[in-house]
């Protein structure tokens, strides 16, 4: 199966809070890039669903995006750790802080 995405992904593991009506549950990314992350969790939103996420990739440097739910695949709880791709991907839609930090640190992402 080929890679359908033009970007390059980066495997990363960031601890994120996110939710529909807020951002109240606690996930964490397997893999980011320019536009979008996977969020592995067990509790997934429905596809066209918008989330928004917040973060902090270095203290103080807090990030808080609008995103939509492009796919999401649901695994039982007690099978959650043993299936690779549990959780769903996520577009970005708009930032609403952090931006410019968050443009830093995948710039040097691309770099490395």
């Amino acid at each position: 199966m080929s890679e359908k995405r033009d970007l390059k992904r980066f495997k990363k593991r960031i601890s994120i809070h996110f939710g529909v009506e807020g951002a109240s549950r606690i996930a964490f990314t397997e893999d980011i890039s320019a536009t979008g992350m996977f969020i592995k969790t067990p509790n997934i939103a429905p596809p066209n669903t918008k989330i928004r996420i917040k973060f902090a990739l270095v203290e103080g440097q807090n990030i808080e995006i609008e995103a939509r739910v492009m796919w999401a695949k649901k695994v039982p709880q007690n099978l959650f750790h043993l299936v690779k791709k549990s959780g769903m991907g996520v577009r970005f839609l708009r930032f609403h802080t952090g931006e410019e930090y968050f443009n830093s640190y995948f710039g040097e992402l691309t770099v490395d």
